[in-house]
C-alpha cells in the first residue's frame, strides 16, 4: 500500500489514485483477532472501527483495549483512546460492537488473568466516532461475553445468549437507547451457547450455531459444539420475539463465525462467513486439545424463500467478532487465519451464489 501511494503522488492523477487505494481498505496497524468491529457511515464519511482483541502471541498478555478507527477515502488507521474499564481490565476479547444513530456501542467481553481464569466485562460503552469520546452505558444487567449484537429499528440493540462468567446464559437483552434502560426479550430458544454468530434485516434475526455445556453424571462437564439456527421476529413489542427452529445447512457447527445481512436481487439474505468446525481457546488451540483450522464456507440464508442458498467458497478466517460493509462489499477485520496465525488483513468476501 506504501509503494502505491508513493507511486500516486508521482502521478498526475494522484488524488484520483489515493482514492482508489484508499478504497482498498489498508491493513490493521497490528495483527489482532477476537477484536469487535463495526462500521458507519455520517454525513458521506464512512467509519470502520476495531475494538480491543488478542495480538499475535495469543497469550494472557497479548489481550488489550486498543481501538484502531479507519476512516474511508483517507491513507491508514488513527489509534483512538482504549476502551475503558470500571473493572481495570487490561484488555478484552470477545466483546460485541454495533453502529446505532451515528454511534459505535461496545459491549461485554472477558479478560484473561495471569493465573487462567477468566472474568466477564459488565461495563458497556457509546463511543462517537467524530469526537473520539466515550460515554458510559448502564452495564448489561448479566454480563456477557462471546455474545451476538444486533440492532432493530435504530433505536433497540439486542445482546442474545452468550457466557457469563460461570456458564452460558438463554437471555436476550435489549438495550433502548432512547431511553438509556435494559429489559428482557422472549428468550433464546436453543441451549444457551456461546460464540454464536448472527445476523438480522427487518424484523428478522437468525442465530447459529456456537458452544454448549453438557453435563454428565460421572464425569465433568465439556463443551460441545451445538449445530443449531432459529429465526426470530420480532413483534408490535420489541421484546417479543416470535423463534421457530430453521433446518442447519450442514448439520455441523461452526464456532466463531461472523453474521452479516446483505441484498442480492433486491431481497434480504443473512450471510455466516468464517469461524472453525473446532471449538477453541483464546489461543486458537481446541478444547479437545486439537488446533482449530479456519473455515472457508460461507452459508446464506434467504428471508424471502426461507432456505439456506448454495454460494461459492472464500478466503478461510475465523476468531471473527463481526463484519462490516463497506460500500456493499462485506469484510472481515483481522481475525485468525492458517494455523492460528493473527492476523491484520481487511478481507473481501464476495457473496456468489451456485
Amino acid at each position: 500500500m506504501l509503494l502505491k501511494f508513493i507511486g500516486c503522488l508521482s502521478s498526475l492523477a494522484a488524488a484520483a489514485c489515493f482514492a482508489l487505494s484508499a478504497a482498498e481498505l489498508p491493513d490493521l496497524p497490528e495483527p489482532v483477532s477476537n477484536n469487535a468491529v463495526a462500521s458507519v457511515t455520517i454525513r458521506g464519511k464512512t467509519y470502520v472501527v476495531s475494538f480491543m482483541g488478542i495480538g499475535p502471541g495469543k497469550q494472557h498478555s497479548d489481550i488489550h483495549n486498543k481501538v484502531f478507527m479507519h476512516t474511508l477515502g483517507e491513507f491508514g488507521w488513527h489509534e483512538m483512546p482504549d476502551v475503558p474499564s470500571q473493572q481495570r481490565l487490561q484488555g478484552r476479547v470477545a466483546a460485541s460492537a454495533v453502529a446505532l444513530n451515528n454511534n459505535f456501542f461496545v459491549f461485554g467481553g472477558f479478560a484473561v488473568n495471569a493465573d487462567g481464569t477468566e472474568q466477564t466485562a459488565a461495563d458497556s460503552y457509546r463511543f462517537d466516532p467524530i469526537t473520539k469520546r466515550y460515554t458510559r452505558l448502564n452495564d448489561i444487567p448479566v454480563p456477557v461475553d462471546d455474545a451476538v449484537a444486533l440492532t432493530y429499528q435504530n433505536r433497540y440493540i439486542y445482546l442474545v445468549s452468550g457466557w457469563s462468567d460461570h456458564g452460558n446464559v438463554n437471555l436476550v437483552q435489549v438495550f433502548d437507547n432512547y431511553t438509556q434502560r435494559w429489559s428482557q426479550a422472549t428468550p433464546f430458544p436453543g441451549k444457551p451457547v456461546f460464540g454464536l454468530a448472527g445476523a438480522m434485516a427487518d424484523n428478522q434475526m437468525l442465530l447459529c450455531d456456537g458452544v454448549a455445556l453438557e453435563y454428565y453424571r460421572d464425569k465433568k462437564r465439556e463443551y460441545k459444539a451445538e449445530p443449531a439456527c432459529y429465526l426470530g421476529t420480532v413483534g408490535s413489542n420489541a421484546n417479543q420475539i416470535d423463534w421457530r427452529i430453521v433446518p442447519h445447512p450442514t448439520g455441523q457447527a461452526r464456532y466463531r463465525m461472523a453474521g452479516i445481512n446483505t441484498e442480492m436481487a433486491g431481497k434480504h439474505i443473512l450471510a455466516f462467513i468464517g469461524g472453525s468446525t473446532t471449538a477453541y481457546n483464546y489461543n486458537g488451540i481446541g478444547y479437545d486439545g486439537n488446533a482449530a483450522t479456519p473455515d472457508s464456507k460461507i452459508w446464506v440464508y434467504s428471508l424471502a424463500e426461507q432456505r439456506w442458498l448454495s454460494a461459492a467458497d472464500t478466503t478461510a478466517v475465523m476468531d471473527l467478532r463481526g463484519l462490516v460493509k463497506v460500500d456493499g462489499d462485506i469484510y472481515s477485520v483481522g481475525g485468525m487465519q492458517n494455523n492460528q496465525q493473527v492476523s491484520p488483513q481487511l478481507i473481501k468476501h464476495t457473496i456468489k451464489l451456485q
